[in-house]
């Protein structure tokens, strides 16, 4: 009988570890070291709580493992190795969790907004510089041939315009889709990589701010001369003898590269905020992601 006992915990043992090496590696993709010090962390833990009554031998298998898992030493041995919600944490409601990752979003794309909704805002940044479109690869070809490449020139430049003239008038459109999101699981994106809010709003929230900004764009290209531009550059294109035909969506591509740059930029606010305490202007900032690095 005893050596079915302790065969059952070896058992026991081993699922433990695997089941926490599967917890720590989803969550933070730990190195090889940390999840060996966790592992370790989690089998006395087992021990603890068997001999301390938090399970006993009665309970179920997975009843015994998850109450390893599951109890406040766990969180602690998870939080003091990055690998969840520390204690700290823990103690933070959802909504306020939430709320902080909302301010924070706020607070960044009013950042990125000043610095992008100005002139040369995304025309000299090789970051997020709009080149033209990959469809008029060709017309720019044919019409460097001739000397003409002046006119795809100017074009790419009233594209990158237009996405400046853009950008502050979107800047109500982002509020409004950070006001209405709703976080499944707001600690775990509080946990988690640096560009975790900013990655929740794109994938929630990306496809209705495209529609929003279409008519933003639409405007923004008109302004530019983007279209007039656009409409020089096809004309002359259709002169050339023996050339194939070509279109290209001006204002969805813009829309689209327009809100990468701000999402690339927005991703880099976040991860400051979480990163320096100076950039977290408000007692809610404070206090949320204080509580990060305060475990």
């Amino acid at each position: 009988m005893a050596f079915v006992l302790s065969l059952a915990n070896l058992c026991l043992d081993s699922f433990c570890v695997w089941a926490c090496v599967h917890k720590l590696q989803k969550r933070n993709k730990m190195k090889s070291f940390k999840i060996l010090i966790g592992c370790t962390g989690i089998l006395m833990l087992g021990g603890c709580v068997s001999t301390s009554g938090g399970y006993s031998s009665d309970d179920g298998f997975f009843a015994q493992t998850q109450a390893v898992l599951n109890s406040d030493t766990a969180n602690n041995l998870f939080g003091m190795f990055g690998m969840g919600q520390s204690a700290n944490v823990s103690v933070l409601s959802e909504a306020e969790v939430g709320a902080a990752l909302r301010e924070a979003l706020k607070i960044g794309t009013g950042s990125v907004v000043s610095k992008l909704g100005v002139e040369n805002g995304f025309n000299l940044d090789p970051t997020i510089h709009i080149p033209l479109p990959e469809k008029l690869a060709t017309v720019d070809k044919a019409l460097s041939k001739i000397g003409m490449n002046g006119l795809t020139e100017d074009l790419e430049l009233r594209l990158n315009r237009a996405a400046e003239q853009a950008t502050p008038k979107a800047k109500a459109l982002f509020f409004e889709a950070i006001s209405q999101m709703t976080f499944a699981d707001a600690k775990n994106i509080l946990t988690g990589p640096n560009d975790a809010a900013t990655s929740y709003l794109r994938k929630t929230m990306g496809a209705g701010l495209a529609r929003e900004m279409q008519p933003v764009v639409q405007d923004a290209l008109t302004q530019a001369g983007a279209i007039r531009a656009y409409d020089s550059v096809m004309g002359q294109y259709a002169q050339l003898p023996f050339m194939p035909d070509v279109k290209a969506d001006l204002q969805n591509y813009v829309v689209e590269r327009a809100l990468d740059g701000v999402f690339y930029y927005v991703a880099q606010e976040e991860a400051a905020i979480r990163e320096n305490p100076a950039k977290r202007t408000t007692e809610l900032l404070q206090k949320v992601f204080g509580a990060m690095h305060d475990a």
